[in-house]
């Protein structure tokens, strides 16, 4: 992989997309101790130099959803284009897992170790938890010690949204290099008696690397955009504030994914052609001059009425995985652009888009003037060997970690104060508590 260059920080983005030269301020030549004008610096620009995925190994065909609910292999590969999803089905395999796999893959074709990373973003619509963020787990399992990491939720959209924050991140000077990630274990939201939901999502995590480099092209620019009024025809209604989780909640399944099929369809239909229309616009790209658009996999009648039908884009210049697939949601592009490059749909040169539309709702678009090689390079022995070596010294250090905590939690903050692991001490220090308690009581 070619080494990016790294420039000086800049100031203001200019209209092309990438950064304009910073321009000194005018100084008044009668002022007393006037200071020097500041000196320009170069443009900085975005770049993907890493991308990797990791899907987990069950497949479910839609001859297995036969024997689930009411449907057919005909039926759901006419309607949707889907022939067979993969599935976290060993409980080990977590959004978290999934993503570590992705970026570990996107860092080695990078050939950047993770302690270089500044930011993560991570964007799943199914995160580990409600909080800790997931990036941040994902940062721990790195070994990224020097980023920092928080989770997007723009749902199939995210990744996209995750491109743009990088690009601004990078075109700003505040950062070298961000790690953009899609992970997505949807099996475990999705209700497998539901037909109309159950046969389109799958799990997947998909990464890339964005670095800043002094090369022009890499991320020239990104739409998006929100309409809250269809909050409700792409849902998971209960395990938030609106809705906390409870026996009811539960047992009436309000914690899995709901969806307007129909009024989905016609939204994203919409929005895929007029995103790709104005992101293009804006990075001053013709539909004529697209070499690839790797759109969101969601629907394959839903791509062939936007970006064929619509936009004019010729079949073969659009990637299409999503019969292996299915619906990854934030995951999906990513997964798709590391298959379009091994099936060499993807050179430098090329400009592509991305598009994607999903809850919220929500839509995205970016163009990119794509220039890093995508060649596979060989990596040697000793370099594959000190990778490994890292991710065993981040797991070294992260146990490391909780071992100090769990050391000064247990031990006394005053070397000379009792021990506190007797119920007389316990009730004698709870004392002033409970006289707290019976005081507001009589109140």
């Amino acid at each position: 992989m070619a080494e990016v260059k790294q420039i000086p920080p800049v100031s203001e983005p200019g209209s092309n997309g990438a950064a304009a030269p910073r321009k000194s301020v005018s100084q008044d030549e009668n002022a007393p101790h006037s200071a020097p004008s500041a000196p320009a610096y170069q443009a900085r620009f975005a770049h993907i130099v890493g991308w990797g995925y990791h899907v987990p190994a069950k497949v479910i065909t839609n001859h297995d959803l036969e024997q689930i609910v009411d449907t057919n292999d005909e039926w759901i590969r006419t309607r949707t284009g889907i022939a067979e999803r993969h599935v976290a089905a060993d409980p080990k395999e977590t959004s978290v897992t999934l993503a570590v796999a992705a970026a570990r893959k996107a860092l080695e074709v990078a050939d950047v170790p993770a302690s270089k990373i500044d930011l993560i973003v991570c964007s799943t619509t199914t995160p580990e938890y409600s909080f800790p963020a997931t990036a941040c787990l994902i940062q721990n399992a790195l070994g990224a010690h020097n980023a920092g990491a928080f989770d997007l939720s723009a749902a199939c959209s995210g990744f996209v949204y995750g491109l743009a924050m990088a690009r601004g991140q990078i075109l700003a000077g505040d950062a070298e290099y961000v790690l953009v990630i899609g992970t997505e274990t949807l099996s475990r939201i999705v209700d497998w008696t539901d037909r109309e939901t159950c046969i389109l999502f799958g799990d997947g995590a998909g990464a890339v690397l964005v670095a800043a480099s002094d090369v022009p092209g890499g991320i020239m620019a990104v739409e998006l955009g929100s309409d809250g009024s269809g909050g409700d025809t792409l849902i998971v209604p209960a395990g938030g504030s609106a809705m906390p989780t409870s026996l009811e909640s539960v047992s009436s399944g309000m914690h899995y994914i709901k969806m307007d099929g129909k009024a989905v369809f016609r939204f994203a239909t919409r929005v895929m052609a007029s995103a790709t229309r104005k992101v293009l616009d804006r990075a001053g790209f013709t539909t004529d001059e697209v070499d690839l658009v790797v759109p969101h996999q969601a629907n394959i009648r839903i791509i062939q009425n936007s970006v064929l039908n619509q936009l004019k884009i010729p079949a073969d210049k659009v990637f299409v995985n999503l019969e292996r697939y299915g619906n990854t949601s934030t995951a999906s592009i990513p997964i798709a652009l590391c298959e379009a490059i091994e099936a060499g749909k993807l050179k430098p040169g090329y400009k592509v888009v991305f598009v994607g539309f999903g809850a919220g709702l929500t839509w995205a678009a970016c163009a990119i003037d794509w220039r890093t090689p995508v060649e596979k390079q060989s990596t040697d022995w000793w370099r594959a060997t000190r990778r490994q070596a890292t991710y065993g010294a981040a797991a070294a250090r992260s146990m490391w970690k909780r071992t100090v905590r769990w050391v000064y939690d247990v031990l006394p903050t005053d070397p000379e104060a009792p021990a506190r692991d007797d119920g007389k001490d316990k009730e004698t220090r709870d004392a002033p508590l409970k006289e707290t308690a019976r005081s507001r009581d009589a109140t």
